[in-house]
């Protein structure tokens, strides 16, 4: 395996210097002051550039063909797939894109950070312009190369394998029966009393709280920590995991659950196979599955009674002088199945949840594909928000289009994992239950099992398979949209 070897070495190479991109740009998001930016930008950006080399090094063509007549193992085979469909999806690209792009994308992400809070889609919109045109010469140059159509060359670097016309179809689906669900819901709740907290929750008390739950969730603190920033991610690498919360100290229910949905992605990469560490192969398989992970933990263990139940010890302890009542687990369960539309997609209900994504995925498909200019979407926003929230966001640009921080760096594709991810999670958890009494493990605090078939099932294949295969290996079928449905329908409407 001499030449396969040769490629291992290589691309392990590679992700040494991912690792110091991605915990630069942590700390860009985090830690660094505003006035470092621009020359942050321009390190940044020469170290895109010096990836882009490496992973472009005429050399790899010749490796790649030798290697792929060598004998070689399952492992190794698809490690060779994943490096080989890395290589080709960087050597498309030219070193000056990668460049630009990657300067544009930071300097509006900054900048965004300020204009958002004013409401400024005209300053904003002025960087935006950049990223969207070196965003659409990617996807013209990607699409070119795969005879693909734009939008789906940008897809694919998210969800390997999945086209614009398979997501018209499974958000085709969700939207004939969607909206009926959430008036059913709304209907049945319309009569129920909970308080709403609305008090003060020191950010001290919330973070100790979050780091509580993260102890329940097993998180390795050796190989990770949690900080604070104007978006929640998850960043760093599988070694050292970065997340990262904002708090409201009038409201800490967004930012408790959202240390929950962070956690789960953090999971997975501290789960993913040590052995393949450095490798493509030893990566995520798709955002898809990464946000089945963060849903899982959100959606599918935070929001279920059991879980809650856990919760009110831990908030008592870190409250102890706010009301008792709001941290009731009655109480607890009205506010975190509360289902009413809103404005903002990080603060959405499990329901209403899709229609913010079906939303951004419709407007950047034309965008990608040059059906509409960027200028155009301040007011498709307002119409489609209408359309499927019943909410209009005429002249709020702040709680509108500009309140995503995906598209400042040119992430288009990335906003149908979000759903996907969904999907995927309640389909994990149908089978998981078939296996394992998970509702024992919360009741008892004993989530390890829990966590013993996530690794076995997903954590520790990493991108061994595709994604169809994965699903496929861990549930019996590819994705199931009437289970998701399913779900749906019994935790809100019993």
């Amino acid at each position: 395996m001499k030449h396969y070897n040769k490629l291992s070495e290589h691309y392990k190479k590679i992700a040494n210097f991912d690792h110091l991109a991605a915990v630069a740009g942590w700390d860009q998001a985090v830690m660094m002051p505003a006035g470092g930016n621009e020359s942050r930008a321009q390190a940044m950006a020469e170290l895109s550039v010096h990836i882009h080399q490496l992973s472009t090094s005429e050399h790899l063509g010749e490796l790649f063909a030798d290697a792929e007549a060598e004998n070689l193992g399952d492992i190794e085979s698809a490690s060779l797939r994943e490096m080989k469909a890395s290589w080709q999806k960087a050597t498309v690209l030219p070193q000056r894109l990668v460049e630009a792009k990657s300067l544009a994308g930071s300097k509006c992400e900054h900048a965004w950070r300020t204009q958002r809070g004013e409401n400024d889609w005209q300053g904003f919109s002025k960087n935006f312009a950049e990223v969207v045109l070196l965003s659409k010469e990617e996807a013209s140059i990607r699409a070119d190369a795969a005879n693909i159509s734009p939008y789906d060359a940008m897809l694919d670097l998210y969800e390997p394998g999945t086209s614009c016309e398979q997501l018209d179809g499974i958000f085709g689906n969700l939207k004939t029966w969607l909206p009926d669900l959430t008036e059913q819901i709304q209907q049945q709740q319309s009569n129920q009393a909970f308080i709403q907290p609305s008090e003060i929750y020191s950010t001290q008390q919330q973070n100790a709280l979050g780091l509580d739950i993260m102890k329940l969730l097993e998180f390795d603190f050796n190989r990770g920590r949690l900080d604070i920033s104007s978006h929640p991610f998850c960043g760093g690498t599988s070694q050292d995991v970065r997340i990262t919360t904002r708090y409201d100290e009038s409201d800490f229910v967004q930012s408790m659950m959202g240390i929950v949905h962070e956690t789960g992605h953090a999971r997975y990469e501290q789960g993913l196979p040590k052995d393949l560490k450095g490798l493509p192969v030893g990566e995520a398989r798709s955002m898809g599955i990464h946000e089945s992970q963060s849903l899982f933990f959100e959606m599918q263990l935070g929001r279920s009674k059991e879980f809650i139940d856990q919760l009110v010890p831990l908030t008592l302890k870190h409250f102890p002088n706010n009301n008792p009542a709001v941290f009731e687990a009655s109480n607890l369960q009205k506010i975190y199945t509360r289902v009413k539309p809103g404005l903002i997609r990080v603060d959405a209900d499990e329901v209403t949840y899709p229609a913010h994504v079906i939303l951004r995925y419709e407007i950047e498909r034309d965008l990608i594909n040059g059906k509409i200019n960027y200028t155009d979407i301040p007011e498709l926003w307002d119409l489609k928000m209408q359309q499927y929230l019943g909410i209009s966001t005429a002249g709020d640009y702040k709680n509108g289009c500009m309140q995503d921080i995906h598209w400042t760096d040119g992430a288009f594709g990335y906003f149908p994992s979000y759903t996907l991810g969904a999907m995927y999670a309640a389909q994990f958890m149908d089978a998981m239950k078939k296996q394992v009494d998970v509702n024992a493990c919360l009741r008892e605090q004993k989530l390890t099992p829990i966590f013993n078939w996530l690794d076995e099932n997903i954590w520790s294949k990493a991108s061994s398979l595709t994604t169809d295969q994965l699903v496929k290996q861990a549930t019996g079928e590819t994705l199931n949209l009437s289970i998701y449905k399913k779900h749906l329908e019994q935790r809100y409407l019993g």
